[in-house]
Protein backbone atom coordinates (compact mmCIF):
# COMPACT_ATOMS: atom_id res chain seq x y z
CA UNK A 1 0.00 0.00 0.00
CA UNK A 2 1.76 3.42 -1.27
CA UNK A 3 1.62 6.25 0.69
CA UNK A 4 -1.11 8.89 -0.65
CA UNK A 5 1.38 11.54 0.49
CA UNK A 6 4.47 12.69 -1.87
CA UNK A 7 7.79 11.96 -0.54
CA UNK A 8 8.75 15.67 -0.60
CA UNK A 9 6.64 16.63 1.90
CA UNK A 10 8.26 14.46 4.72
CA UNK A 11 11.52 16.11 3.43
CA UNK A 12 12.54 19.92 5.40
CA UNK A 13 12.92 22.66 3.16
CA UNK A 14 15.03 25.39 3.58
CA UNK A 15 13.19 27.53 1.38
CA UNK A 16 9.93 26.93 3.81
CA UNK A 17 8.84 29.82 5.77
CA UNK A 18 8.81 27.83 8.79
CA UNK A 19 12.20 26.57 8.86
CA UNK A 20 13.42 30.10 7.40
CA UNK A 21 11.26 31.62 10.63
CA UNK A 22 12.62 28.88 12.90
CA UNK A 23 16.44 29.75 12.06
CA UNK A 24 15.67 33.65 12.20
CA UNK A 25 13.90 33.21 15.76
CA UNK A 26 17.03 30.74 16.34
CA UNK A 27 19.97 33.51 15.82
CA UNK A 28 17.66 35.94 17.70
CA UNK A 29 17.33 33.68 20.92
CA UNK A 30 21.72 33.20 20.44
CA UNK A 31 22.50 37.05 20.17
CA UNK A 32 20.20 38.13 22.98
CA UNK A 33 21.81 35.41 25.36
CA UNK A 34 25.08 36.71 24.35
CA UNK A 35 24.01 40.04 25.31
CA UNK A 36 22.72 38.74 28.13
CA UNK A 37 26.23 37.71 29.38
CA UNK A 38 27.93 40.71 28.02
CA UNK A 39 27.74 42.74 30.94
CA UNK A 40 28.91 40.06 33.03
CA UNK A 41 31.63 38.88 30.94
CA UNK A 42 32.62 42.48 30.88
CA UNK A 43 32.30 43.03 34.73
CA UNK A 44 34.30 40.59 35.81
CA UNK A 45 36.67 40.44 32.97
CA UNK A 46 37.49 44.58 34.20
CA UNK A 47 37.70 43.57 37.76
CA UNK A 48 39.68 40.39 37.62
CA UNK A 49 42.29 43.30 35.04
CA UNK A 50 42.37 45.98 37.47
CA UNK A 51 41.76 43.74 40.92
CA UNK A 52 44.77 41.14 39.85
CA UNK A 53 47.17 43.88 39.11
CA UNK A 54 46.98 44.88 42.58
CA UNK A 55 46.50 41.62 44.28
CA UNK A 56 49.79 40.29 46.33
CA UNK A 57 50.28 38.52 50.01
CA UNK A 58 50.29 41.53 51.96
CA UNK A 59 46.23 42.25 50.78
CA UNK A 60 45.73 39.09 53.20
CA UNK A 61 48.15 39.83 56.73
CA UNK A 62 48.23 43.61 56.48
CA UNK A 63 46.37 46.46 57.58
CA UNK A 64 44.77 49.47 55.45
CA UNK A 65 47.62 51.56 54.99
CA UNK A 66 47.55 56.05 55.62
CA UNK A 67 46.82 57.85 52.16
CA UNK A 68 49.72 57.95 49.85
CA UNK A 69 51.89 55.11 51.80
CA UNK A 70 52.28 52.12 49.40
CA UNK A 71 51.79 48.50 51.04
CA UNK A 72 49.19 47.50 53.30
CA UNK A 73 46.18 45.41 52.57
CA UNK A 74 42.70 44.93 54.08
CA UNK A 75 42.92 41.19 56.20
CA UNK A 76 40.90 42.75 58.80
CA UNK A 77 38.20 43.37 56.20
CA UNK A 78 38.40 40.04 55.11
CA UNK A 79 38.20 38.57 58.58
CA UNK A 80 35.52 41.26 59.56
CA UNK A 81 33.14 39.88 56.19
CA UNK A 82 33.87 36.21 57.43
CA UNK A 83 32.83 36.82 61.53
CA UNK A 84 29.37 38.80 60.21
CA UNK A 85 28.65 36.55 57.82
CA UNK A 86 29.69 33.88 60.27
CA UNK A 87 26.99 35.20 62.46
CA UNK A 88 24.80 36.11 59.83
CA UNK A 89 24.44 32.20 59.37
CA UNK A 90 24.57 31.02 62.67
CA UNK A 91 21.40 33.46 63.30
CA UNK A 92 19.30 32.55 59.71
CA UNK A 93 20.03 29.34 58.77
CA UNK A 94 18.57 27.80 62.21
CA UNK A 95 15.79 29.75 62.61
CA UNK A 96 14.71 29.33 58.57
CA UNK A 97 15.21 26.07 58.89
CA UNK A 98 12.70 25.64 61.72
CA UNK A 99 10.26 27.84 60.11
CA UNK A 100 10.34 26.23 56.83
CA UNK A 101 9.90 22.77 58.64
CA UNK A 102 7.05 24.51 61.05
CA UNK A 103 5.51 25.84 57.30
CA UNK A 104 5.20 22.29 55.88
CA UNK A 105 5.07 19.53 58.42
CA UNK A 106 3.25 20.98 61.09
CA UNK A 107 1.10 24.76 60.17
CA UNK A 108 -2.13 24.93 58.56
CA UNK A 109 -2.60 25.61 55.05
CA UNK A 110 -4.14 29.46 55.95
CA UNK A 111 -1.29 30.06 58.24
CA UNK A 112 1.23 29.06 56.08
CA UNK A 113 0.17 31.08 53.00
CA UNK A 114 0.29 34.10 55.03
CA UNK A 115 3.65 33.14 56.71
CA UNK A 116 4.60 32.35 52.79
CA UNK A 117 3.22 35.77 51.57
CA UNK A 118 5.17 37.73 54.44
CA UNK A 119 8.45 35.93 53.44
CA UNK A 120 8.22 36.98 49.60
CA UNK A 121 7.64 40.55 50.99
CA UNK A 122 10.43 39.92 53.41
CA UNK A 123 12.79 38.85 50.51
CA UNK A 124 11.94 42.00 48.40
CA UNK A 125 12.57 44.69 51.00
CA UNK A 126 15.66 46.81 50.28
CA UNK A 127 18.89 46.36 52.19
CA UNK A 128 19.17 49.35 53.37
CA UNK A 129 15.96 49.17 55.13
CA UNK A 130 17.05 46.06 57.08
CA UNK A 131 20.31 48.03 58.09
CA UNK A 132 17.74 50.66 59.63
CA UNK A 133 16.06 48.44 61.55
CA UNK A 134 19.05 46.01 62.55
CA UNK A 135 20.43 50.26 63.69
CA UNK A 136 17.34 50.44 65.52
CA UNK A 137 17.06 47.33 67.43
CA UNK A 138 20.40 46.59 67.79
CA UNK A 139 22.82 49.93 67.28
CA UNK A 140 20.40 51.96 69.18
CA UNK A 141 20.11 49.21 72.42
CA UNK A 142 23.82 49.13 72.70
CA UNK A 143 23.87 52.90 73.47
CA UNK A 144 20.96 52.85 75.97
CA UNK A 145 22.89 49.91 77.69
CA UNK A 146 26.27 51.98 77.30
CA UNK A 147 27.98 48.47 76.20
CA UNK A 148 29.25 50.37 72.48
CA UNK A 149 27.34 51.46 69.07
CA UNK A 150 28.44 49.79 65.44
CA UNK A 151 29.35 46.15 65.92
CA UNK A 152 30.06 43.32 64.72
CA UNK A 153 26.64 41.97 66.31
CA UNK A 154 24.83 44.58 64.75
CA UNK A 155 26.41 43.86 61.11
CA UNK A 156 26.02 40.39 61.60
CA UNK A 157 21.76 40.74 62.74
CA UNK A 158 21.37 42.83 59.68
CA UNK A 159 22.60 40.16 57.37
CA UNK A 160 20.74 37.88 58.92
CA UNK A 161 17.51 39.94 58.08
CA UNK A 162 18.42 39.34 54.29
CA UNK A 163 19.61 36.02 54.36
CA UNK A 164 16.57 34.06 56.19
CA UNK A 165 13.68 34.67 53.56
CA UNK A 166 15.75 33.06 51.02
CA UNK A 167 16.94 30.15 53.80
CA UNK A 168 13.13 30.00 54.80
CA UNK A 169 11.73 29.93 50.78
CA UNK A 170 14.44 27.45 49.64
CA UNK A 171 14.12 24.92 52.58
CA UNK A 172 10.15 25.22 52.35
CA UNK A 173 10.39 24.53 48.55
CA UNK A 174 12.97 21.74 49.30
CA UNK A 175 10.48 20.02 51.78
CA UNK A 176 7.71 19.86 49.45
CA UNK A 177 9.45 18.26 47.21
CA UNK A 178 10.25 15.12 49.32
CA UNK A 179 7.80 12.08 48.51
CA UNK A 180 4.63 11.74 50.35
CA UNK A 181 5.34 7.88 50.61
CA UNK A 182 8.55 8.48 52.45
CA UNK A 183 6.63 10.14 55.31
CA UNK A 184 3.86 7.77 55.21
CA UNK A 185 6.57 4.83 55.51
CA UNK A 186 8.24 6.11 58.52
CA UNK A 187 4.80 6.19 60.33
CA UNK A 188 4.01 3.11 58.92
CA UNK A 189 6.83 1.54 60.63
CA UNK A 190 5.85 3.11 63.63
CA UNK A 191 7.97 6.66 63.79
CA UNK A 192 6.57 9.72 65.31
CA UNK A 193 5.86 12.88 63.42
CA UNK A 194 9.20 14.16 65.20
CA UNK A 195 11.26 11.34 64.24
CA UNK A 196 9.85 11.38 60.55
CA UNK A 197 10.98 14.76 60.01
CA UNK A 198 14.13 14.61 61.76
CA UNK A 199 15.09 11.23 60.20
CA UNK A 200 13.73 11.10 57.10
CA UNK A 201 12.21 14.58 55.38
CA UNK A 202 15.45 16.62 56.31
CA UNK A 203 18.19 14.41 55.27
CA UNK A 204 16.32 13.70 51.62
CA UNK A 205 16.02 17.69 51.36
CA UNK A 206 19.57 18.52 52.93
CA UNK A 207 21.42 18.80 49.19
CA UNK A 208 18.26 21.96 48.45
CA UNK A 209 18.55 22.86 52.10
CA UNK A 210 22.44 23.42 51.75
CA UNK A 211 22.07 25.04 48.44
CA UNK A 212 19.76 27.69 49.76
CA UNK A 213 21.77 28.65 52.70
CA UNK A 214 24.77 29.16 50.75
CA UNK A 215 22.90 31.39 47.84
CA UNK A 216 21.93 33.23 51.06
CA UNK A 217 25.42 33.55 52.43
CA UNK A 218 26.71 34.82 48.98
CA UNK A 219 24.08 37.67 48.82
CA UNK A 220 24.97 38.29 52.47
CA UNK A 221 28.32 38.68 51.28
CA UNK A 222 28.17 41.79 49.04
CA UNK A 223 25.79 44.09 51.36
CA UNK A 224 27.14 47.27 52.28
CA UNK A 225 24.22 49.82 52.93
CA UNK A 226 23.52 46.67 55.85
CA UNK A 227 26.89 47.46 57.28
CA UNK A 228 26.95 51.18 56.96
CA UNK A 229 24.25 51.39 59.80
CA UNK A 230 25.31 48.80 62.10
CA UNK A 231 29.27 47.35 61.75
CA UNK A 232 30.27 51.00 60.23
CA UNK A 233 34.18 50.20 59.21
CA UNK A 234 37.69 50.25 61.65
CA UNK A 235 41.09 49.97 60.02
CA UNK A 236 41.95 47.70 63.05
CA UNK A 237 42.04 44.19 63.75
CA UNK A 238 37.89 42.51 64.66
CA UNK A 239 38.39 42.92 68.74
CA UNK A 240 35.10 41.84 69.62
CA UNK A 241 31.82 41.40 68.94
CA UNK A 242 30.33 44.81 70.12
CA UNK A 243 33.23 46.73 68.46
CA UNK A 244 33.08 48.54 65.02
CA UNK A 245 34.69 46.08 62.43
CA UNK A 246 35.74 46.45 58.68
CA UNK A 247 34.05 44.65 55.70
CA UNK A 248 35.31 44.27 52.42
CA UNK A 249 31.77 45.52 50.80
CA UNK A 250 32.38 48.50 53.12
CA UNK A 251 36.13 48.97 52.50
CA UNK A 252 35.34 49.31 48.56
CA UNK A 253 32.84 51.61 49.36
CA UNK A 254 35.42 54.23 51.32
CA UNK A 255 38.23 53.25 49.49
CA UNK A 256 36.77 53.42 45.43
CA UNK A 257 35.94 56.93 46.31
CA UNK A 258 38.87 58.08 47.84
CA UNK A 259 41.16 60.54 45.50
CA UNK A 260 44.27 58.35 46.64
CA UNK A 261 46.01 55.90 43.97
CA UNK A 262 46.78 52.97 46.76
CA UNK A 263 43.77 53.05 48.10
CA UNK A 264 41.39 52.76 44.95
CA UNK A 265 44.50 50.04 43.74
CA UNK A 266 43.50 48.27 47.14
CA UNK A 267 39.53 48.42 46.24
CA UNK A 268 39.98 47.12 43.39
CA UNK A 269 41.62 44.27 45.08
CA UNK A 270 38.92 43.92 47.26
CA UNK A 271 36.65 43.51 44.87
CA UNK A 272 38.36 40.59 43.14
CA UNK A 273 38.37 38.98 46.60
CA UNK A 274 34.87 39.56 46.89
CA UNK A 275 33.69 38.23 43.72
CA UNK A 276 36.18 35.37 44.53
CA UNK A 277 34.47 34.73 47.93
CA UNK A 278 30.85 34.63 46.13
CA UNK A 279 32.05 32.48 43.00
CA UNK A 280 33.22 29.83 45.73
CA UNK A 281 30.15 30.15 47.43
CA UNK A 282 28.00 29.62 43.81
CA UNK A 283 30.35 26.43 43.37
CA UNK A 284 29.47 24.72 46.80
CA UNK A 285 25.62 25.40 45.75
CA UNK A 286 26.11 23.95 42.31
CA UNK A 287 27.89 21.29 44.36
CA UNK A 288 25.47 20.36 46.28
CA UNK A 289 22.89 20.57 43.88
CA UNK A 290 24.51 17.71 41.77
CA UNK A 291 24.89 15.86 44.90
CA UNK A 292 20.84 15.59 45.12
CA UNK A 293 20.89 14.70 41.10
Amino acid sequence: MTSSFPQSSLTRSPSSPRTMFNTVMTVVAFICGVLALLPLVAVLSYVLFKGFSSLNLSVFTELPPAPLRKGGGFGNAILGTLFMVGIGALISIPFGVLAAIYLTEFSSSKVARWIRFATNILSGVPSIIAGVFAYGIVVLTLVKLNLGSYSAFGGGFALAILMLPTIVRTTDEALQLVSQDLRQASVGLGATKFQTVIQVVLPAALPAIVTGSTLAIARASGETAPLLFTALFSSFWPSGLLQPTASLAVLVYNFAVSPFQNWQSLAWAASLILVLMVLITSIIARWATRQKA
